[in-house]
């Protein structure tokens, strides 16, 4: 944009206005500029003014012609059709094309800053050693690293250094307001750079941070007391009370109705409401919505807490140290309570109240209940609940991020319930499982682990329902490769689809949402270390393309999880083998579905129909209670099942018959 000096027509029509400035030679304007649209407004310093022979849309139905009424700026650069309304003072900023800035108090950039970029938070505990550092391309598998990678001492340390070095290229002449964002009813912003069609209103107070919004994403913060050293990404929402600080807000998260956090990071598509966080760690799908909810000093991701719930970091002795991990899937029941340090097994459910520490990391898909003073593990008994398949489905669903694949620094996130990661837990309770109840007698009704009690004969059980999801996975990879290549032949399927397997000892880790196997990622750790990677980008890049190899290196790893269920060589596979792999799919498949849809089912029970038909005879109970649950055989999730138990058998047929001949 081209500016030049105020000539002395339109400075005589800005002082009929009732205009000041300062210095009169500092006002510099652009081609387009109408002094008439400028109003009761004083200038200070260097003021750039730019074109305002437009128009702006206020809203539905409502319109005003571009100027500055009212207000008061200084060193600053006002771009084009910008409408500024009653501000107290708007200083030290550039305010981009078309936005909208109405009764408003103090916007000002003011001493250093990098706009909440390099702030430390310390996160996951409170007490220090793993600060997380904030800055605008922060992601959920960046943040887990940095966080817990504490060990890696030489990758912590380049990562930092490649961090500062970002943050140190931030422009921190002026503050930034982009184009098309509208703020009103605000009382003050310091040090905040605004993305652009960012929606701000009613708001008390921003300081250092910064908003990244975009036209198809905007970030909309309404009606919230305050947000301090801060980041908030594209499609976020903050409205209603929201009090934060030394936070980051990843892609499309929703925080509202009175909800607290300090010193907290959380990631793509999460929801907080009512509660509080501190020193969080929330990976994609972290779910808070009822009031007395404190969560404090863990890790969680696809997480969904009961109300009421509550944790303990404080042991009363050396401080408020410890940590606790909810792996991704696990939810709290209403007034649980964890002591940590715990870590709790992936898609795992915790009732009641614990007053001891315990793991379960071995034991996914259990439930963890309290019986007198100790806690009660049932493994493998969340397998067998509608919850679990239904919200694994309906994730992917509920992504309202806008094509976070084209953005390298998104929130990478596999939505897999059964992956090589929840498979390598399943295969560890099978082995746990039979050494527990091999070193247990006859007497003995419950076995101690890891902190834990779990009854004996469970654990037999366990191992029949940990089989089902083994045979489904190993199914579903080889039906999807085996659509894939089409064989015409036994040879010509073993030549295409079985390449050399992957060792089933290799181990997959969770980044907070990313599945991906721990040699690979070492190997990018290593080029940090190594200095091979120098720019963030480049880093962001590299996990981007492993996070593409997922289907590639979850095949190969399957190979080697098939020679070793099936304890045969892949070379000495013959057909009754891709036979006998196929009839377990297709069974436990429909076991599982079965499982999952009788679960359902309990749901149109005669238990369920209390209360309704409130003034009735059971006739006007089962009346009402279709009208507003409906149908059994109509609800959409078992109707879905039902499809698929279809399509399974279908499939097993087709292929079976291909196989046999």
């Amino acid at each position: 944009m081209q500016f030049r000096t105020i000539n002395n027509n339109e400075k005589k029509i800005l002082k009929e206005n009732f205009c000041e400035a300062e210095d009169w030679k500092k006002i510099k304007v652009a081609e387009g500029f109408n002094p008439e649209r400028v109003q009761n407004t004083t200038f200070f310093g260097e003021v750039k003014l730019g074109a305002n022979n437009e128009e702006v849309d206020l809203g539905p139905k409502r319109s005003r012609k571009s100027g500055i009424i009212n207000s008061t700026i200084s060193n600053s650069i006002i771009g084009d059709n910008v409408f500024i309304k009653d501000v107290e003072e708007i200083s030290q900023y550039k305010i981009g094309n078309k936005a909208i800035i109405e009764n408003t108090g103090m916007i000002l950039k003011e001493g250093e800053t990098s706009f909440g970029n390099g702030i430390k938070i310390e996160v996951l505990n409170e007490g220090g050693g793993r600060e997380l550092p904030l800055f605008s391309e922060l992601n959920a598998q960046l943040a887990y690293m940095l966080v817990h990678y504490r060990h890696r001492k030489d990758f912590i340390e380049r990562m930092e250094n490649i961090i500062e070095r970002k943050v140190d290229k931030i422009d921190s002449t002026r503050g930034v307001i982009q184009q098309n964002s509208h703020i009103r009813n605000t009382e003050r912003i310091k040090n905040v750079n605004i993305g652009a069609f960012t929606r701000l209103y009613s708001t008390s107070v921003l300081e250092e941070g910064t908003i990244r919004s975009t036209k198809s994403s905007p970030v909309i913060i309404n009606n919230i007391s305050s947000a301090k050293k801060f980041i908030i990404r594209k499609g976020s929402k903050l409205e209603n009370d929201v009090i934060i600080e030394k936070c980051f807000i990843g892609e499309s998260v929703e925080i509202s109705a009175q909800f607290s956090a300090e010193n907290s990071a959380v990631f793509a598509n999460s929801e907080f409401m009512h509660g509080e966080a501190c020193s969080l760690l929330a990976g994609p799908f972290s779910v808070s919505h009822h009031k007395s909810s404190l969560l404090i000093a863990n890790m969680t991701s696809f997480f969904n807490a009961g109300s009421g719930t509550n944790q303990s970091n404080h042991m009363y002795k050396l401080g408020p140290l410890h940590q606790g991990i909810l792996e991704r899937g696990c939810k709290t029941g209403s007034f649980s309570y964890l002591l940590w340090p715990s870590r709790v097994g992936a898609f795992s459910v915790v009732r009641g109240k614990h007053n001891t520490q315990f793991n379960t990391e071995k034991f996914p898909f259990s439930y963890i209940e309290k019986s007198d003073q100790d806690s009660i593990l049932n493994p493998a008994m969340n397998l067998a609940t509608v919850g679990t398949l239904r919200d694994s489905r309906k994730w992917p669903r509920r992504d309202g991020r806008i094509n976070p694949e084209e953005e390298i620094s998104a929130t990478k996130i596999n939505f897999d319930l059964f992956s090589p990661y929840t498979i390598s837990k399943v295969l560890e309770a099978l082995n746990v499982s039979t050494e527990l109840y091999e070193k247990a007698t006859k007497k003995q009704n419950f076995v101690r682990y890891n902190g834990i009690k779990i009854k004996r004969l469970l654990l037999r059980t366990a191992k029949k329902y940990y089989k089902i999801p083994i045979h489904i996975f190993i199914g579903d990879q080889f039906v999807e490769k085996y659509e894939q290549v089409s064989p015409t032949d036994f040879e010509e399927l073993k030549e295409k689809a079985f390449l050399e397997p992957d060792k089933i000892e290799r181990e997959w880790v969770d980044l907070l949402g990313m599945i991906t196997p721990k040699k690979e990622l070492n190997q990018i750790i290593e080029q940090v270390e190594n200095k091979e990677i120098n720019e963030i980008n480049n880093f962001q890049s590299q996990l981007y393309n492993l996070y593409k190899k997922f289907n590639d290196l979850t095949w190969r790893w399957t190979i080697g999880l098939i020679e070793k269920f099936y304890d045969k060589k892949l070379e000495k596979f013959t057909n009754d083998d891709f036979i006998e792999i196929i009839d377990n799919w297709r069974d436990n498949k429909n076991k599982f579905n079965n499982i999952i849809i009788k679960d359902a089912k309990k749901e149109f029970s005669k238990d369920s129909r209390i209360g309704y038909g409130i003034d009735g005879n059971e006739n006007i109970k089962d009346t009402d209670f279709r009208a507003v649950r409906g149908k059994i055989e109509e609800n959409d999730f078992i109707k879905s099942l039902e499809e698929e138990k279809e399509q399974v058998n279908n499939t097993a047929k087709d292929i079976l018959q291909k196989l046999k001949t």
